[in-house]
C-alpha cells in the first residue's frame, strides 16, 4: 500500500512558492476593474494539488475565486492551454454541466506573469484516494455512480450544438494522441525504457475502430471532481487543459486505470484500487462500472478494452515524463513532481501487459 497520505498531501492550500508568486497589487487592481463585484483586499494561496498549471485560491472579504495560469518558463508545445480550458468550461457551464462558473480569461502576461483564467470557487470535497477512506459503502457506491453518470453526460453532447465546433480535429483521436505523446515523451526523455520503445511501435498498428466524435476531458478521474459536502453528487469537474474533440471510449477508459494502477510507495501521487476489497467498500468492479456506462450512453469499449488500457497507461507514462522534463528544466509546479520519475517504468510495464493481452 502507498506510504503517502494523498488526502493530506494534496488537500488545501500552501503559501505560494517563489517562482510561482503573483504580484498581488497588480492582480487586485486588474480584477477590480474587470470582474463585477470584485473588491479587495486580496489574499493569494496556491492549491497543493495540480501538477501542471499552477492553481491559486484568491480570497477577498466577500468571495473566493480560483485562478489557473500557465506555468512560467520553457513549455512543451500545445501544453498548458488555459485558453482552451476556459472555452470548454464556458460552453459546459451554459449547458448546466457541473463545472466552476467561468468569470474571465486574460491573455495579458503583464497581469500575472502568464495567461490565466478566473472561475468562482466551488466549495466541496475532493477525494484524493479512489477507495475514499473515511467514507461508507453506500456513499462510495453513490459517488462512483455520480462519477459514471457525469462522464456519460459529457459524452452525450454533440460538440457543434454546444458551441465547440472546431475545438479539436476529432477524427483519428487515438492515433493522433499516440503520435503526440510519443513526441512529448521523446522531448522530455531522461532514461531509456524498453516498454515505452515497444509501445511507440505497437500502438499505431493497433488503434481501435473510431466511434462518434465527442467532447473528451482527457484527465477524468475521481480526484479531478469536486463532490458536494452534504451529498454524493458531483458539483464540478476540474482540470480541462487536455480536453478536445475525440474518442469518448478512450476518454472513459482512462479513469478505468484506477482498477489496475501499480502501487507507489512515494509521493508519486498515483492512486490505486488494487488490493482493496471493492465489494466490502461499496465500490463497483470495473466490469460493472463499464456496464453502467454502456447502459447510459450506448457506447461500448468492451471489445477493445485491453488496447484502450494499453494506450492510456502509455499516455500517462508520457505525461509523467513531461513532468520530469519540467523538473529537469526547473518549471515543475509541485514538490511531488520529482517522485513521479519512478512511476514511469511501472506504468509502461502495465501498458505493455495490456498490449500483450490485446
Amino acid at each position: 500500500m502507498t506510504g503517502l497520505d494523498r488526502q493530506q498531501a494534496f488537500s488545501g492550500t500552501k503559501y505560494v512558492a517563489g517562482a510561482l508568486a503573483l504580484d498581488s497589487a497588480r492582480l487586485e487592481h486588474y480584477l477590480t476593474t474587470e470582474v463585477k463585484g470584485f473588491a479587495g483586499p486580496l489574499t493569494i494561496k496556491q492549491f497543493k494539488g495540480g501538477q501542471s498549471n499552477p492553481t491559486y485560491l484568491l480570497e477577498t472579504p466577500a468571495a473566493r475565486y480560483v485562478l489557473r495560469r500557465k506555468p512560467p518558463g520553457k513549455l512543451l508545445p500545445s501544453a498548458h492551454a488555459v485558453d482552451r480550458e476556459y472555452r470548454v468550461i464556458s460552453a459546459l457551464h451554459a449547458q448546466g454541466f457541473p463545472v466552476a462558473e467561468p468569470l474571465l480569461y486574460c491573455a495579458d502576461e503583464s497581469v500575472a506573469g502568464t495567461a490565466f483564467h478566473l472561475t468562482r470557487f466551488v466549495d466541496g470535497r475532493v477525494f484524493w484516494e479512489p477507495q475514499m477512506p473515511g467514507s461508507d459503502p453506500a456513499e462510495r457506491a453513490a459517488v462512483y455512480d455520480s462519477m459514471n453518470e457525469t462522464i456519460a453526460r459529457l459524452h452525450s453532447f454533440e460538440p457543434v450544438e454546444i458551441g465547440l465546433a472546431g475545438f479539436g480535429k476529432g477524427e483519428n483521436y487515438v492515433a493522433r494522441q499516440v503520435e503526440r505523446w510519443s513526441k512529448q515523451y521523446r522531448a522530455s526523455e531522461t532514461q531509456k525504457i524498453e516498454e515505452m520503445e515497444r509501445l511507440i511501435e505497437w500502438l499505431p498498428q493497433h488503434i481501435p475502430p473510431a466511434g462518434p466524435v465527442r467532447l473528451v476531458h482527457g484527465d477524468y478521474r475521481l480526484d479531478n471532481l469536486i463532490v458536494a459536502r452534504d451529498a454524493p453528487r458531483v458539483l464540478a469537474v476540474l482540470d480541462w487543459e487536455l480536453s478536445t474533440l475525440g474518442d469518448p471510449l478512450a476518454d472513459f477508459s482512462y479513469h478505468l486505470m484506477a482498477w489496475h494502477m501499480p502501487h507507489s510507495e512515494s509521493a508519486a501521487g498515483t492512486a490505486t484500487l488494487v488490493g482493496h476489497d471493492l465489494g466490502g467498500l461499496g465500490i463497483p468492479s470495473m466490469e460493472d462500472y463499464v456496464d453502467d456506462y454502456v447502459a447510459r450512453t450506448g457506447l461500448d469499449p468492451r471489445a477493445h478494452l485491453p488496447v484502450y488500457l494499453a494506450y492510456n497507461f502509455f499516455r500517462i507514462a508520457a505525461i509523467l515524463q513531461g513532468i520530469i522534463g519540467r523538473v529537469r528544466d526547473g518549471t515543475a509546479t509541485s514538490e511531488h513532481a520529482p517522485a513521479k520519475a519512478e512511476m514511469i517504468r511501472p506504468l509502461a510495464e502495465k501498458a505493455w501487459e495490456f498490449a500483450q493481452q490485446a
